[in-house]
């Protein structure tokens, strides 16, 4: 632009003693000041569709929370209005301080966590570039020039001023597009929706990596349990070997059955080596979710102890407030809304206001005065006739892109109340399923005194024996393997339910483009 301010510079000012740009001789300039005013009319005006939180059907009470399956549980309740709704802590439901001390790590140090927060930096940054439309261009480009003219060219000496020449030029240009239509409005607005969904993301990946957290531990602490099971059964099965070994030296027993209780000890201790296998793997998935290596992080063996929390639950309803996925895809539609209205305000004419001021001078004693100045100030309209269909398919392809986002958003609220049921149904009837195990491990216990009673009175083989210490051992480390289910599936409920989170936690777009952080916290 400057290049041709330039040459239309010479061109009008080439006979005048001052060689200064006079393009508007009215010191008033109508044409700008009206133009002016007419951006400021127009700038309050934004084209394309209002945003309008689409409908999303929730059910008025869950399905798995009927009082009357209830009163059948036992080992898990559901909270009562009174108890404490969940918060951000969630974990210390569990009042196990081996967990809460792991949960405070993963917020600290867990590099997923780290990477969406990043993220989420990008996309607040990415709302300033939008709003720096708002504003006009300047730029400057000083240069200095030195020509000579040929002979060949005709001009003499006096018409140049001499063979070789410079030109000394200090421009400034400005220039200016008024959002006449909602343009960088509704871009701004993209921005804003799109940082606000990627912080329901950073939340959604934290509240994720927590609830691994806590699964994982819950599950190592199962694999200690299932140890110190299988340890204390290698101890009794050694001591039935013992026994049988004692009556085939008196030859009340065979070599038979010897020869059966040395293979049930020797599996059931590959049964007991083999648990290490699975504990090493939690552990070592923990080590990476609080951001430790592997082979510096451990955890000291320890039963579980803990026992599921009774979790405040909530209305259906509150389900769409407390989800952050769900508030996410929300914040995606209103962002697929807004890029509608930039696509239909490219039907609409574009208002480009220009202009350009400097200094410019053939000897550099006289560049920075006053004669040398120049300036030119207007307005450009521009508007397209035909593109062969190219906004109006554009216009559709944004429609069609925000009805994807609904049928996601409502997917996403689906999804959701589909993993409240399924947790919900998982306890109830896991707790049931507890107390018959733990009656079926009684009985079994029974049954093996009475089979070890009879097979030293010499009335029943050791086959007998064998048999129900095979069942006891079944029956008891299902009873086990249901708790541990238990204890994840209450971690699942909570993670289904939002953890502590709610939408009200989400930053406003005023608050997304504000300035962000000039140092984000550096990955650990």
């Amino acid at each position: 632009m400057s290049g041709h301010l330039k040459r239309l510079t010479k061109s009008v000012s080439h006979n005048s003693k001052d060689r200064s740009l006079h393009i508007y001789n009215s010191p008033k300039y109508p044409l700008v000041t009206v133009t002016l005013i007419t951006a400021l009319i127009f700038s309050g005006c934004t084209v394309g569709p209002k945003y309008q939180k689409p409908a999303a059907q929730a059910p008025q009470a869950y399905k798995e929370l009927t009082p009357a399956d209830f009163s059948k549980t036992d080992g898990w309740k559901v909270a009562q209005p009174q108890d404490a709704v969940l918060h951000g802590k969630w974990w210390e439901l569990f009042n196990d301080p081996q967990l809460n001390a792991l949960e405070e790590q993963v917020n600290i140090s867990n590099q997923n966590i780290k990477s969406a927060a990043a993220s989420y930096f990008a996309a607040r940054a990415l709302v300033k570039q939008a709003r720096a439309q708002y504003y006009p261009t300047v730029s400057v480009g000083p240069t200095i020039t030195t020509s000579r003219q040929p002979a060949a060219s005709g001009l003499s000496s006096a018409a140049t001023g001499a063979g070789t020449s410079s030109l000394f030029d200090f421009p400034f240009d400005a220039t200016w597009v008024p959002d006449l239509w909602g343009r960088v409005r509704n871009t701004v607005r993209a921005q804003a929706a799109a940082a606000q969904a990627s912080e329901a993301d950073l939340e959604n990946v934290r509240l994720t990596a927590q609830a691994e957290v806590a699964a994982d531990y819950f599950q190592l602490r199962g694999q200690d349990n299932l140890k110190q099971l299988l340890d204390s059964t290698v101890i009794a099965f050694q001591e039935s070997l013992n026994l049988t070994k004692a009556l085939y030296d008196t030859g009340i027993d065979s070599d038979e059955s010897v020869a059966q209780a040395e293979t049930q000890l020797e599996s059931t201790q590959a049964q007991d080596t083999n648990l290490g296998i699975m504990r090493a793997q939690f552990e070592h998935a923990i080590a990476m979710l609080v951001g430790q290596p592997p082979s510096s992080f451990s955890i000291a063996a320890e039963p579980l102890k803990s026992t599921p929390p009774a979790i405040p639950f909530g209305v259906p309803s509150q389900l769409l407030e407390r989800r952050p996925d769900i508030a996410a895809n929300e914040r995606l539609m209103e962002q697929a809304n807004a890029q509608i209205g930039v696509a239909v305000s490219a039907y609409y004419p574009t208002l480009t206001l220009s202009a350009a001021a400097g200094l410019e001078s053939h000897s550099f004693t006289s560049w920075f005065t006053w004669p040398s100045r120049f300036f030119s100030v207007g307005p450009a309209l521009s508007e397209t006739i035909y593109d062969g269909g190219l906004r109006h398919a554009t216009v559709l392809q944004f429609r069609a892109q925000y009805d994807a986002t609904v049928a996601n958003y409502r997917e996403t609220v689906l999804t959701a109340f589909q993993q409240v049921e399924d947790n919900l149904a998982a306890l109830r009837l896991l707790s049931i399923e507890i107390q018959q195990e733990d009656a079926a491990v009684a009985s079994a216990q029974r049954a093996l005194k009475v089979a070890t009673d009879r097979y030293k009175l010499g009335i029943d083989p050791y086959l007998n024996v064998l048999t129900d210490q095979t069942t006891l051992l079944s029956n008891e480390q299902t009873a086990v393997t249901l708790r541990i289910q238990q204890m994840t599936a209450s971690v699942q409920l909570v993670e289904a339910l939002g953890g502590g989170w709610d939408a009200s936690q989400l930053p406003s777009q005023k608050d997304v483009a504000a300035e962000p952080p000039p140092n984000p916290p550096p990955a650990q």
